[in-house]
């Protein structure tokens, strides 16, 4: 029960595990198309190849659910996490493309069988009223470790080869498995037996939660993955910005992004959840629309810094909706089946950038980009109901009972 787990054996098991594997990945951000490229591999193939870690994930979330419910959260996790860390590091030693593209693959399962799994555990053992706190912290901890992992991974990879940082990726992970191996207790918080529930019926009974919120979450994410591309381009074929400057604007508003968890988690628990998921999505597709008025660096960095500042207020938002719209008899398939829609959002965002940009050209890509940002403030704040109010009376109902 929430109770019986310390904050630090949090920060321990999860949070410190989490932040490794969120500076890791970051390691890899500027070495993994120059691997790929390393093997004479075409544009289209190297986009494919980086894809191979969403579609395992994609492939992995909704089983992850199944499998909290058969094996518990502290196997699903360390499994999740075994994978994650075998695939990445397997790539140091791969021989071909296809090597890589299936250990990138399997590497995306893993990453869905922990994030689901640790999304679980949280949800069980924090309480409800410091669980927007406790998901914007782990939203804090991926921010903080993807803005330091890109300098040092371009350090290891010009220092001692582009092999060398997946080495790194898997002796750091490891370390991580080890501390969810020792510091979760396989008691605490998992789902066995039998489910009470199969998939369809589980999506027929909360087809109203999974259209509507998880119609917001989809178009969340979307923008969210999205901003990064516009940004890239817009500074790089508008304005004509070497690489150098686009690295500082999106550290800049990386940092931004990554000192406003704790805000986010303090609205989250005292206001409510939708002071923070509104303003969130809404001040990002103001920043967005901004983008296209930009006539330099300077002012394009303005725009990012208000797309920092908005994602930055919305740090855990879709994790606690979910915590709180999961059912307690099926949490782990919901969470499975609510990662995989916001995956696929991930995931469709590059290719509905690339459309929207060969439609109506890379300027009038941020504004449709906005009209989403707009179109998911607009649905989680009018279309779901405040999770905080509801959560708080069930979990009182339930300590009567």
């Amino acid at each position: 029960m929430a109770s019986e787990v310390s904050r630090r054996t949090l920060v321990f098991s999860v949070y410190l595990p989490g932040l490794s594997l969120a500076f890791c990945r970051g390691l890899l951000l500027p070495v993994l198309p120059l691997y790929v490229r390393a093997f004479e591999a075409s544009y289209s193939v190297v986009g494919l190849v980086l894809a191979a870690e969403s579609l395992g994930t994609l492939v992995g979330d909704v089983p992850s659910g199944i499998l909290l419910r058969r094996l518990g959260q502290k196997p699903v996790m360390l499994l999740g996490l075994g994978l994650a860390v075998l695939g990445t590091a397997a790539m140091a030693v791969a021989n071909n493309l296809v090597e890589v593209f299936l250990y990138h693959f399997v590497a995306g399962i893993g990453g869905a069988l922990w994030h689901t799994s640790r999304h679980a555990y949280l949800a069980e053992v924090v309480p409800v009223d410091q669980r927007g706190r406790a998901n914007s912290a782990m939203g804090g901890v991926a921010r903080i470790g993807g803005f330091f992992g890109p300098v040092i991974g371009g350090v290891v990879a010009s220092t001692f080869g582009l092999r060398a940082p997946f080495l790194v990726y898997g002796l750091i992970g490891f370390v991580a498995l080890l501390a969810v191996a020792m510091l979760v207790r396989r008691g605490d918080g998992p789902v066995t037996g039998r489910p009470s529930t199969t998939i369809p019926n589980l999506l027929r009974s909360n087809s109203k939660a999974l259209t509507t919120a998880g119609t917001g979450q989809l178009l969340a994410q979307m923008i969210r993955t999205a901003r990064g591309v516009i940004i890239t381009l817009y500074a790089a074929d508008v304005h004509g910005l070497d690489v150098t400057s686009v690295g500082l604007i999106m550290s800049f508003a990386a940092f931004l992004d990554m000192s406003l968890f704790y805000p986010a988690g303090l609205i989250m628990d005292r206001l409510g959840r939708k002071y923070a998921m509104v303003p969130c999505f809404l001040i990002q597709g103001l920043g967005m629309a901004l983008i296209p008025f930009s006539s330099s660096f300077g002012t394009l960095l303005s725009a990012s810094l208000i797309i920092g500042l908005g994602n930055g207020i919305g740090a855990g938002t879709m994790m606690t909706l979910g915590a709180d719209l999961a059912p307690t008899d099926a949490r782990g398939e919901f969470l499975g089946i609510w990662r995989f829609i916001g995956d696929g959002g991930h995931a469709g965002a590059p290719l509905v950038v690339g459309s929207i940009g060969d439609l109506l050209g890379i300027a009038g890509s941020p504004f449709a980009v906005a009209g989403v940002g707009v179109l998911a403030a607009s649905i989680l704040g009018l279309m779901v109901p405040e999770t905080l109010v509801q959560t708080r009376s069930k979990s009182l109902r339930i300590k009567e009972t």
